[in-house]
């Protein structure tokens, strides 16, 4: 299945920049081993904002919630997510068949 997953980091703002810089990298580096795992697909980053949107893949959503929880930042992480679902109209990207 794949979903539309927002996610917007919510540190307070007194939150220790040392422990903060530690969470950034790890949170690169478990974003990366996600996208090898083929779970998150694509990312883009909200501008001015300290959020993104990104295409997931999982067997199902407690597959995808269990990533989501995996990752460092994730106690502090306000995360919508929409199911989505082929559409008859897709122009579907090179190589791939039409649904």
């Amino acid at each position: 299945m794949e979903f539309l997953v927002r996610i917007d980091v919510r540190l307070p703002p007194d939150f220790d920049e040392t422990r903060k810089q530690e969470l950034i990298r790890a949170e690169a580096e478990r974003a990366k081993e996600l996208a090898r795992r083929d779970l998150v697909r694509r990312l883009w980053r909200i501008p001015g904002r300290w959020s993104n949107v990104g295409l997931w893949s999982a067997e199902d959503a407690s597959a995808l919630h269990e990533a989501i929880a995996s990752l460092p930042l994730f106690p502090w992480l306000e995360v919508a997510v929409t199911p989505l679902a082929r559409h008859p109209s897709d122009p579907a990207p090179p190589g791939e068949a039409p649904a």
